[in-house]
């Protein structure tokens, strides 16, 4: 339970400072702005792209671990976007709808990374790697889609694919994947350029997902931020326990799947909210709200699990 604790407090702490600086009269708001851009146009493409390149996936079970992500995440993404018939009738807007649907669906894979290597050292890290491999691509690709039909805009074929593969998330998932295959290694050099730039990815968007948050709707928070983050808290890793027992998976393998799900939500989303006009304002208070809550789940959760693997 320590490790998990270790993980999650600086998480947290990191958006709480975010909150602070964007109400420091020292630092210029345009900063902010350029920060953004900054994170969801270069950061956050470099991490994805070389996380996905340098992972090592040899020795997995990579059949059964991809089905397990791919029938518990498609469970989810079809539960969720069951409930917009109901939330719209309690007034719920498309643009709310959309940062609902992301963050119930999404996962902070980093915060994941961190926790199995304390957990599981380097079997865990290869683990969370390869679903992070399974599921950034989907994902960005399902949560796009999402935002350019809940938008208002044109819905047509040609316009959802055209702002798909625009998606610096979906390029860089991409060209992660694509090097893999290259005739020759990528220069070490380069490699290193593209780490120390992706390696502000994840500082940079905690700061600014407190940045954008409005700590009145966190403390109050509302009954559909609530009831987002126990869908992603609570029923996600319930939903995989489910699905992967079922497939046959156990031990170190269902511990860490069950941890990808426990995670809160990803801090790119709030990116794609700001870039694509989704509500970001309530997609900071529910990152906020599932972040603060995971101190408790997790570990509760993780403990539970081993409980009842004996």
């Amino acid at each position: 339970m320590i490790p998990i604790l270790q993980s999650i407090i600086p998480i947290f702490l990191l958006v709480l400072l975010g909150v602070v600086l964007k109400r420091w009269n020292a630092i210029d708001q345009e900063f902010w702005s350029g920060l953004e851009q900054f994170g969801y146009f270069v950061a956050f493409p470099a991490l994805l792209s070389m996380t996905l390149y340098q992972a090592d996936f040899a020795a997995l079970d990579i059949g059964r671990v991809a089905l397990t992500v791919a029938i518990t995440l498609g469970l989810m993404m079809a539960l969720v976007l069951a409930l917009w018939p109901i939330m719209q009738r309690q007034g719920i807007t498309a643009s709310s709808f959309t940062t609902i649907f992301q963050t119930g669906i999404r996962w902070n894979g980093f915060v994941a990374l961190a926790i199995a290597s304390s957990l599981h050292g380097a079997e865990g890290i290869a683990l969370v790697a390869l679903v992070m491999a399974l599921i950034i691509l989907p994902i960005n690709l399902v949560c796009v889609a999402v935002m350019v039909w809940f938008g208002g805009g044109a819905r047509k074929l040609s316009v959802l694919a055209l702002r798909m593969v625009r998606n610096p998330l979906i390029l860089s998932c991409l060209a992660g994947l694509g090097a893999r295959h290259l005739p020759f290694d990528i220069p070490a050099p380069l490699i290193t350029a593209i780490d120390l730039i992706g390696a502000s990815a994840l500082g940079l968007g905690l700061l600014m997902v407190g940045a954008g948050l409005r700590v009145g709707d966190a403390l109050k928070p509302r009954p559909v931020a609530a009831l987002t983050s126990a869908i992603k808290l609570v029923l996600f890793p319930l939903v995989m326990v489910a699905v992967a027992l079922a497939i046959g998976i156990e031990g170190a393998t269902l511990e860490i799947l069950v941890l990808c799900a426990a995670v809160p939500t990803a801090m790119n989303g709030y990116l794609l909210a700001r870039q694509m006009n989704g509500d970001a304002p309530l997609y900071a208070a529910i990152t906020t709200i599932q972040t603060a809550a995971s101190i408790g789940t997790m570990p509760l959760a993780l403990f539970l699990l081993r409980q009842l693997s004996g």
